[in-house]
């Protein structure tokens, strides 16, 4: 995916969560990005926020945001429906971009534009580019409804950071029993050769198969 599909897939949904940390501690609040280059994506806080003394002090930003809804229902079951749509997160490195850079970059695109004309009315308000990360766009349909898989998962990255493995892998010690294939509600895995393996853009990582493998085959690695 280019920086342009990924800002298109962050727009459509808008209000995003931004998270931080300060003093070992988890923040977040609610923003938006509002405009993208060759170099990364943009978004714009006050200076006097802790949000911007976050930023600079740990120079990360984590973003996500659902779409179309974030809201859910039951079904007849009682179990959780949610309508079709994809989560989009990503993580990575930011930089402080002053108004004359910003200015200069709106001479060369319109968008913006509105940032350099939100800082002359604000003058404590200042732009971030998240120039180097990793993320996932997690294109969900549980219930089945519009294909015949339930996710459809979509890694990328941003300024050449690499996107370590995180998932569930198996092994050589697959003894091909399929019992694995049999206990998968996302079909993930498929056999070839007389061994399992698995699909990662369909895996939820829901970690039912690596229960159920009597040859403890399954591997799942959930750190970088």
């Amino acid at each position: 995916m280019n920086i342009e599909e990924i800002y298109k897939l962050f727009d459509q949904i808008g209000s995003l969560t931004f998270a931080t940390v300060e003093n070992g501690e988890p923040r977040t609040r609610i923003a938006h990005l509002f405009a993208h280059d060759s170099e990364g994506l943009y978004f714009r806080t006050m200076t006097v926020k802790p949000f911007y003394s976050q930023l600079k002090e740990s120079g990360r930003v984590a973003i996500c945001g659902i779409y179309p809804t974030t809201a859910y229902s039951h079904d007849q079951d009682g179990m959780p429906y949610f309508e079709p749509g994809y989560t989009i997160s990503v993580s990575g490195n930011v930089r402080e971009i002053d108004l004359e850079q910003l200015k200069a970059k709106a001479g060369e695109n319109s968008m913006f534009a509105l940032g350099v004309k939100d800082i002359e009315k604000y003058p404590a308000m200042t732009t971030f580019c998240l120039y180097q990360a990793a993320g996932e766009v997690f294109d969900f349909d549980f219930a089945m409804e519009k294909r015949d898989h339930k996710l459809k998962r979509t890694r990328f990255t941003i300024g050449g950071m690499a996107y370590p493995f995180r998932g569930v892998r198996i092994l050589d010690d697959c003894i091909g029993c399929g019992e694995c294939y049999e206990g998968c509600s996302f079909k993930a895995i498929s056999e070839s050769a007389g061994k399992y393996v698995i699909d990662s853009s369909r895996c939820d990582v829901c970690g039912d198969c690596s229960t159920i493998c009597p040859a403890n085959a399954i591997e799942v690695t959930n750190k970088d």
